[in-house]
């Protein structure tokens, strides 16, 4: 099943120098990149980008409140303002948005990538070897965990996160040589 997905390294990767190396880990795997861009991310697209629904907000907004041990309160509120601060972060060096392309390109990125929670990632995907964050620290100095690499989440997503990012121009419909190879038939 060939399938496009997005993925944005966020702005700790061009800060730490770690853009080709993470890429490559894509492209070692067969995945085609298909667009790709460097960019200051507009407030107005990082705000909807991490627009999320009610039960989203509920549910993270109570993780975070049981983090920092908060008994009252808004468990929306403490969502929204996990939204608030992805998007402000979002902002503070360039990003380069890439869409990819290959077999189950989704579930493919977020396994190279890893959990959301760097403490979860396990060596060898991106979060596990170039992210030494957690949520408990993350919440006490008032930004997002430092996870370095936006993956789409499912299919459901990666149409509207797409047309976020680029525009069909921008999307480039290509062969590479080595596909005729990776998904050759048998005789």
């Amino acid at each position: 099943m060939n399938e496009k997905t997005l993925v944005i390294f966020k702005p700790d990767v061009l800060a730490r120098g770690l853009a080709g190396e993470i890429l490559s880990r894509f492209e070692k795997v067969g995945l085609k990149i298909v667009a790709m861009k460097m960019v200051m991310a507009d407030e107005n697209i990082a705000k909807e980008h991490y627009r999320k629904d009610d039960e989203w907000l509920l549910k993270k907004g109570k993780q975070m409140m049981q983090t920092l041990n908060i008994s009252d309160g808004d468990p929306k509120k403490y969502g929204q303002m996990i939204c608030d601060s992805l998007s402000s972060d979002l902002r503070i060096y360039p990003i380069i948005a890439l869409i990819l392309e290959g077999h189950k390109a989704i579930s493919a990125v977020k396994k190279l990538v890893g959990p959301t929670n760097p403490e979860e990632a396990m060596p060898g995907t991106i979060r596990g070897d170039f992210s030494h964050d957690s949520y408990l620290l993350a919440n006490i100095n008032k930004r997002p965990a430092i996870n370095l690499v936006h993956c789409t989440d499912d299919s459901k997503e990666v149409d509207r996160e797409i047309k976020l990012w680029f525009s069909p121009e921008e999307i480039v419909s290509w062969r590479k040589p080595d596909e005729i190879i990776n998904y050759r038939r048998g005789k």
